[in-house]
């Protein structure tokens, strides 16, 4: 993964920076993108990728840039072992557990969330730092574990 500024735009204390982001994979593939950063926030602006993208994979595109430009932008911390393409590091939880404890945690949150009449989801993403979309996936991950009920009963 590769990423390098393209243009900044400053008023008063103020900066808004565009930077290009480019994913290449073994395989020949490639994801260009053009992603706007300012004051915390991030927007992709545009997408362009050969072969075109799965709307899932589109999903974890986020996850997958979100290490490399807060590193470009002074913010995240170096790379450590594995995470050289950006596989969605979140950095403000980066010590809590993964695998099987993690599943743990997030039933633990989703049920106490539940039993107080919470959303499970926002305590979930409370609890681990994800996003949203991060949340339900792993909420879903949780399941397939057999640690919560499925969504709905069969019949």
């Amino acid at each position: 993964m590769s990423v390098w500024p393209a243009w900044e735009v400053r008023e008063g204390e103020r900066a808004t920076r565009w930077l290009h982001v480019r994913l290449a994979f073994g395989d020949g593939a490639r994801i260009d993108a053009l992603a706007t950063v300012c004051e915390g926030w991030v927007c992709v602006e545009d997408v362009r990728a050969r072969p075109a993208l799965a709307l899932e994979d589109l999903a974890l595109f986020a996850d997958w840039i979100e290490g490399p430009l807060a590193r470009a932008c002074g913010a995240g911390p170096e790379p450590g072992p594995g995470d050289e393409a950006g596989t969605g590091t979140h950095r403000e939880r980066a010590d809590r557990p993964r695998g099987p404890q993690e599943h743990g945690l997030v039933a633990g949150a989703y049920r106490a969330a539940q039993e107080r009449g919470a959303d499970p989801v926002l305590a979930v993403m409370d609890e681990t730092g994800y996003s949203r979309r991060g949340a339900l996936r792993l909420i879903g991950r949780t399941r397939d574990a057999g640690l919560l009920p499925a969504r709905h009963v069969r019949r």
